[in-house]
């Protein structure tokens, strides 16, 4: 039998003040089913990119997830590789990274999966990488960075090697922004968000989440070196991208 996820509650009570967003012990504990609730099409995302890796993937070279959340990129990732290759996550939030060492030594494979804390907007080392994994991440690193970080990816990337982003995006104009941003929120009244969680997250995200349009995005992959871009998921309001060097 399935053990059940802890339900996200974070913003289910009224709040005097919203504050900004933190991955924090309390969003934690309840992510996976907050991401899983909140993402369109998650399950299938995760399985295109551990496919999408497999793909790519090279014997003995390295596999970044920065923004390893839960570690549940990761744990897919180690099951679908036909190569051995050394995986390493990284994320910001130590919080997150305790509930992946978690979930990585309940399914045996803490000692397959390297999980390091590291900051996106103060610069990484990235070395021998077949495969790069940014995945609702990008949209958290502040724009100021965002094109030395896609440069310090390239520059540590393998030739042939591939770097897979997800993102949450904007539309090119106001009329189907405002479109896809109506449908998104139907989906999480589908999956059983309030109208009071929506708003309050909304506001909890609104300094803390800014998003590219999905040209944007594509500009920055090209400018950053990368030979080829292509979309490989659209829903609405979140894309995948596949770029290769």
């Amino acid at each position: 039998m399935a053990t059940r996820l802890p339900v996200d509650k974070v913003f289910s009570d009224p709040l005097e003040r919203v504050s900004d967003f933190k991955f924090n012990e309390a969003v934690a504990g309840v992510f996976d089913d907050m991401v899983s609730r909140s993402v369109p099409f998650y399950g299938e995302i995760q399985r295109m990119l551990a496919e999408l890796s497999a793909s790519f993937a090279t014997e003995g070279s390295n596999i970044y997830d920065l923004g390893c959340s839960t570690g549940t990129t990761l744990a897919l990732l180690q099951q679908a590789l036909p190569v051995k290759a050394n995986l390493y996550g990284l994320d910001y939030s130590e919080e997150m990274l305790q509930k992946g060492r978690e979930k990585l030594t309940a399914l045996n494979l803490a000692d397959k999966i390297t999980l390091m804390q590291g900051d996106l907007d103060a610069g990484i080392e990235i070395d021998n990488a077949s495969v790069v994994l940014l995945v609702l991440t990008l949209m958290f690193v502040r724009p100021l960075h965002r094109e030395k970080l896609m440069r310090t990816i390239h520059a540590g990337m393998n030739e042939d090697g591939c770097l897979l982003v997800v993102e949450k995006v904007l539309g090119d104009g106001s009329l189907f922004n405002r479109l896809f941003i109506e449908r998104y929120y139907a989906f999480k009244r589908r999956m059983g968000y309030s109208e009071l969680e929506i708003s309050q997250k909304r506001e909890a995200l609104e300094n803390i989440l800014v998003p590219y349009r999905l040209q944007e995005n594509r500009n920055l992959l090209l400018g950053a070196g990368f030979r080829e871009v292509e979309v490989f998921f659209k829903w609405y309001n979140f894309a995948g991208f596949v770029a290769v060097k």
